[in-house]
């Protein structure tokens, strides 16, 4: 724990350790962020795709 005021030195390898944290941070929500994005697309690609099926060859009922 912190016993006295803290050293210009210590002051910035803590300022830097913190900034790397940020950073990684950052560019895990932005990888997330990708992620989600991405399988949101191919979900909408796969909606799509069976919507224009369903349309262009309609199940005939007789068929059934």
């Amino acid at each position: 724990m912190a016993r006295g005021p803290l050293s210009p030195a210590n002051a910035l390898g803590a300022m830097a350790i913190g900034a790397v944290a940020f950073g990684a941070l950052a560019i895990g929500a932005v990888a997330v962020g990708r992620l989600a994005i991405g399988r949101a697309r191919v979900r909408r690609l796969e909606i799509d795709e069976l919507v224009v099926h369903k349309l262009t060859l309609p199940e005939d009922s007789s068929k059934a």
